[in-house]
């Protein structure tokens, strides 16, 4: 899952309810969203700081965590995900009450939606609401094929990419979903693939054409396609590895050579440090690339997922090492996203560096049914997630199109985590 929320990039979204569209990643600084008293957050939520542009997100990170290792959360955080869904099917960032109707100022989140429906079939018994949620993710595509973060803006490959794998966790065969140009989501994702010709970034893969439409790496898009690209959803536990990873070019790039591609870019870009940097913001005392902690575990969980977790041996013992500060920092997304990481690798979260995952993750929000650890078994290969088949459905889409009809979105830029 690696499209994340940071308040540098997330305040742009005051501006956009103004009026202002944009369609690049946020990349000025802002101050953070100040921790809200625990007592004024929903008794379901995980984490106690400012849930409005990451409430949904971090609430469905933590559920598939814990549905990774087996934990059955409590049925009031369950709730409190079901109940931010919108009636025609999508999801905001965050609603902070759930009783008033959705309406056209709602900031409706393809990223939210795609999260929170994967959490609902990991978790099961949730085939209504995600079916709405497919039937909407339809309606707010792209005539390239791809997504947007919030339904308007032109597409980027981690929305599309997001999107892509909470189709496949629903079997609803994302390579099937045209748009009115007849283009699928595989052809908007490889349109982000740079060749492996390029001698900055080989196979990577970018959020966005820059102004002048150049094409430029960029690791959180690229962890983000190679699960996308593969057709993988989360949780997922990765295959015996395979061969090494190469990029090779094709006349007409699959979105499977495409994944790889980004595979092989995302292990040489690990080997050099252990970790994937994030840019630093204009301005920014230290112009040094930092450290992404967050890039980093989703890189792991791509490079499992393609078949070469040995390449990403380094980065995980790098985790080990340094995320305890910034998962205490930054709470559930965190805690979740290190533990979907060590689940893909197929190393324990429950003593990860030390450190018990599971335990903490469970910590920063209602105590959950069961905590009991599982008999371990034989890993499987491939990712066959619980929950509803939504095989079929495409009969509701064309009413739910008709019914969409109408419909007015709240257009804003992407919003991107950093950390």
């Amino acid at each position: 899952m690696t499209v994340r929320r940071s308040a540098a990039a997330l305040a742009a979204a005051s501006a956009v309810l103004c009026g202002a569209v944009a369609a690049a990643p946020a990349a000025t600084a802002a101050p953070s969203p100040s921790p809200s008293p625990s007592a004024a957050l929903p008794a379901g939520l995980y984490g106690t700081k400012d849930p409005t542009y990451d409430g949904v997100w971090r609430q469905s990170l933590a559920l598939l965590a814990q549905d990774a290792v087996k934990v059955v959360p409590s049925e009031q955080a369950v709730d409190w995900l079901t109940g931010q869904q919108c009636a025609n099917g999508a999801f905001a960032s965050y609603r902070p009450d759930p009783a008033e109707p959705c309406g056209i100022k709602t900031m409706l989140d393809t990223n939210a939606t795609a999260a929170a429906l994967q959490a609902l079939v990991a978790l099961g018994g949730h085939k209504d609401a995600v079916d709405k949620g497919v039937i909407w993710l339809k309606q707010v595509q792209n005539e390239d094929g791809g997504w947007s973060y919030n339904p308007g803006a032109p597409s980027d490959a981690n929305s599309t990419a997001i999107v892509i794998s909470s189709l496949a966790a629903a079997k609803a065969r994302p390579g099937t979903m045209t748009s009115g140009d007849g283009r699928t989501p595989y052809d908007a994702l490889v349109s982000f693939a740079l060749p492996c010709t390029d001698p900055a970034g080989a196979g990577a893969f970018a959020y966005q054409p820059d102004t002048t439409g150049k094409l430029l790496a960029n690791g959180d898009a690229t962890a983000a396609a190679v699960l996308g690209g593969l057709g993988r959803a989360l949780p997922f536990k990765g295959p015996k590895p395979g061969g090494a990873p190469t990029c090779e070019t094709e006349a007409k790039p699959t979105p499977e050579r495409s994944a790889r591609n980004g595979a092989h870019w995302l292990a040489t870009t690990l080997a050099k440090t252990g970790h994937l940097d994030s840019p630093p913001l204009p301005g920014a005392a230290d112009p040094a690339p930092q450290p992404d902690f967050g890039n980093t575990a989703d890189a792991v969980v791509a490079l499992s997922a393609a078949g070469h977790k040995n390449k990403a041996a380094g980065a995980l013992a790098w985790l080990q090492q340094n995320s305890a500060a910034w998962a205490k920092e930054n709470g559930p997304a965190a805690y979740a996203q290190l533990v979907l990481a060590a689940h893909a690798y197929g190393a324990d979260p429950r003593d990860f560096g030390g450190a018990d995952l599971v335990a903490q993750l469970n910590a920063t929000g209602p105590a959950p049914e069961s905590t009991v650890a599982p008999t371990p078994s034989p890993a499987t290969a491939g990712n066959e997630p619980t929950g509803s088949d939504t095989a079929g459905i495409w009969w509701i889409v064309g009413a739910g199109l008709a019914a969409g009809a109408g419909i007015g979105f709240v257009i804003s830029g992407r919003r991107k985590n950093k950390q």
